[in-house]
């Protein structure tokens, strides 16, 4: 009886498998409901609108754009090591297609007397080109549009990015869409619909020609407005495709691609048009009260002004930051040197940032010029205070600019000249003076028992150099190092401990990007406030290294009449479910 009921359950149970009820669906057929299916569609819709928003709003920008390639090789406890780089400064225009317009001196070659797609046709069969244009086409999901008929949406999940709600979707080309396509996933913020992340690759690209996958990010820098901030490329054991197998060996290679100076209208302060004060009436005063400058202060003027002049210009083409916070940081340290020196008879100092990431530093009349990339690898305040000494030496022995920039119409010229046309390298000697007398300040100074750091960091960049040639290819002063030699202060290095790479406490350089943020809409610097963190193991070092890098994504609001003061305005979320 027992075996009979047994039965009759699995009679019951297959019916219900195999012969499901009327109107019902077996499980592996299951469709979604109407209802969700068409909400899904709607926001389908309002993305693709809102991309082709996107595109239209970027044509009317020409923000910078830099781009750093650093190829890497494996290595059993480090994880990856440098091993050759390539870097790009130019100007990004989104027309009618994505390209950019360099700001560096070209490379010469033996077929530059050609046109260049003939040039590019004879070199390619030989040897794999780079394009570094193609690091820039990231900007946009897709260059031929995006539409429903080309690609399939799959609603993953709905997940914060920093402040910002975002829909996940899963983006797939259809069958027959064509070549270049995006293949990955896309985050989309839950009011504007507008895609804030995009991470993938393109598909099917055509011959001798390689994609790579990419991380693309967009940040709100204006109201309404979200425009891209950075790309992170990464490939491993890729193949470059040539005609011949000349250059068939497999690489690895990390890339960032970086843009900033949306907003290149702030530095003509068109406010000081508009303002008209209006002042008590003056006596008249005989023009025999007033006082002459004598020839000194007249030279020193002449100086300030060629000084000024360039810096105004450096801004103006956003390659030199905005005054701000860090400059303050940096004026420190240079105060600290001239203080327990005694140097109060030199005129006011004041330090800038330069935006690109090449390890330059230089002066400019009496102001010192830092990059960022520089900064942002010094592992501590010993290290950034000698490569300041060394600029306040050249300045304490009177080594000034070239008066010749006190002449505006050499500043004349496009942006894309600017690093070409002006040159602010030392010769030898004064090198060679600057830092003897850096290392006199250094011993006087509170950080004269903490220069093994400053020593260590030294012998890294010696070690780094040969490899590394675009991150210390110095564009507008003078090289750090080069050829496996420090140019800068090589005493220091008898005074630091052996380089040991593999040693986990011992931290000679930081990763790209450790140090400053940038703000893409202005090109003001900032301090990164994020939570140091020690590495567990030799890899985690990574020192010179590109890294991915994960932008805190925030709404800029606009405050619009209510009935409460300073009301926000907000926008209804998603209706897609948090998954």
């Amino acid at each position: 009886m027992k075996n009979s009921r047994f039965v009759l359950i699995a009679w019951l149970l297959a019916g219900l498998v195999l012969f499901p009820a009327p109107g019902r669906s077996a499980p592996k057929e299951a469709q979604p409901p109407k209802e969700e299916s068409e909400v899904v569609r709607q926001v389908e819709d309002r993305i693709i609108a809102r991309e082709d928003e996107v595109i239209l709003t970027l044509s009317k920008y020409r923000p910078r754009v830099e781009t750093y390639l650093q190829f890497v090789r494996p290595d059993q406890e480090l994880g990856s090591v440098p091993v050759n780089d390539l870097y790009y400064l130019g100007r990004l225009e989104l027309d009618k297609r994505v390209e950019s317009q360099s700001f560096l001196p070209q490379s010469h070659s033996r077929f530059n007397f050609l046109p260049r797609f003939l040039a590019k046709a004879l070199t390619r069969p030989f040897k794999f080109h780079y394009n570094l244009d193609s690091f820039v086409e990231a900007v946009v999901i897709d260059p031929k549009g995006l539409d429903r008929q080309d690609y399939h949406f799959q609603f993953v999940r709905s997940e914060f990015l920093g402040d910002v709600r975002c829909l996940v979707f899963d983006l797939i080309p259809r069958q027959g869409s064509g070549s270049g396509r995006f293949k990955g996933r896309i985050w989309v913020e839950d009011r504007d619909y507008t895609i804030v992340r995009f991470k993938g690759v393109r598909t099917r690209p055509p011959r001798f020609h390689v994609y790579y996958h990419f991380d693309s990010w967009r940040q709100n820098l204006q109201p309404g407005v979200w425009l891209p901030v950075i790309i992170y490329f990464e490939e491993s054991g890729m193949t470059p495709p040539t005609f011949l197998s000349v250059n068939s060996r497999a690489t690895s290679f990390r890339a960032q691609t970086r843009f900033w100076g949306y907003d290149l209208s702030t530095t003509a302060r068109e406010d000081e048009l508009t303002r008209i004060l209006v002042e008590a009436p003056a006596p008249v005063r005989d023009s025999s009260e007033g006082e002459d400058l004598s020839p000194l202060a007249s030279q020193r003027g002449w100086e300030t002004e060629a000084e000024n002049n360039v810096l105004e210009r450096l801004e103006k083409a956003r390659l030199i930051a905005p005054p701000g916070e860090v400059d303050k940081v940096l004026d420190t340290v240079v105060n600290n040197l001239m203080v327990t020196n005694k140097l109060d008879d030199l005129p006011p100092i004041r330090c800038r940032v330069m935006l690109t990431l090449p390890f330059e530093s230089f002066t400019v009349g009496h102001t010192i010029v830092i990059s960022r990339g520089l900064i942002d690898v010094l592992p501590d305040e010993a290290t950034l205070a000698t490569v300041l000494a060394h600029e306040l030496a050249h300045l304490v022995l009177g080594h000034v600019t070239d008066t010749r920039y006190a002449f505006n119409d050499r500043l004349l010229i496009d942006d894309e000249d600017i690093v070409g046309a002006l040159d602010f390298e030392r010769d030898p000697q004064q090198e060679s003076a600057a830092d003897t007398k850096a290392l006199e300040l250094l011993q006087n100074s509170p950080y004269r028992n903490k220069l093994s750091t400053a020593g260590l960091f030294l012998r890294a960049m010696a070690d780094e150099a040969p490899l590394l040639k675009q991150m210390f290819g110095a564009h507008m002063g003078n090289r750090l190092a080069e050829n496996g030699h420090n140019h800068r202060m090589v005493e220091l290095k008898s005074v630091a401990p052996e380089l040991q790479p593999r040693q986990i406490d011992q931290i000679a350089a930081f990763p790209l990007g450790t140090r400053l943020k940038v703000d893409p809409w202005n090109g003001r610097v900032e301090m990164m406030k994020s939570k140091p963190a020690a590495p567990l193991s030799a890899r985690e070092k990574m020192p010179f290294m590109v890294t991915p890098l994960f932008p805190h994504l925030t709404r800029r609001e606009v405050a619009v009449e209510g009935p409460l003061t300073g009301q926000v305005k907000t926008d209804a979320a998603s209706p897609l479910p948090p998954n």
